[in-house]
């Protein structure tokens, strides 16, 4: 079986593409990616789950454990969010999705419920975890 994180999606912004692959290495050097994970950057401002929800990221975890999993992030969003709230909060943003969707990667992989409550206070801290790297390596 394959493993590891991949990010996928060429019509991202050229900023939030760069921003998310260097999250991704970092996130390679302190996780386990015991089955193959592609992230998919797609340049709409939302994209549809299966339950026809719009939402900026998700995770498809399926049940046949053969299936790959894998995530979509929607950054079309990045130019007014940078607008709005400055480069540095708008990339920010974008990895808090992508880091939400790896912690419910995470606990899909290790046979645990999708926990809403664990993803969003673990993205957060994750994300601080990086900044800090990044800021002050």
């Amino acid at each position: 079986m394959r493993t590891g994180l991949y990010i996928r999606g060429s019509n991202a912004h050229p900023e939030v593409r760069q921003a998310v692959k260097l999250f991704a290495r970092w996130l390679r050097a302190h996780f386990p990616f015991p089955i193959r994970v592609p992230v998919y950057l797609f340049p709409t401002e939302q994209i549809m789950t299966r339950k026809r929800e719009l939402v900026s990221a998700s995770f498809f975890a399926p049940f046949d454990r053969s299936v790959e999993p894998y995530i979509r992030v929607a950054t079309g969003d990045y130019t007014a969010l940078r607008q709005k709230n400055g480069r540095d909060n708008a990339l920010a943003s974008i990895l808090c999705s992508v880091a939400h969707e790896v912690v419910h990667y995470e606990q899909w992989s290790q046979s645990r419920e999708l926990c809403e409550r664990e993803a969003l206070r673990r993205a957060s801290a994750i994300v601080r975890s990086y900044s800090k790297t990044v800021l002050h390596p």
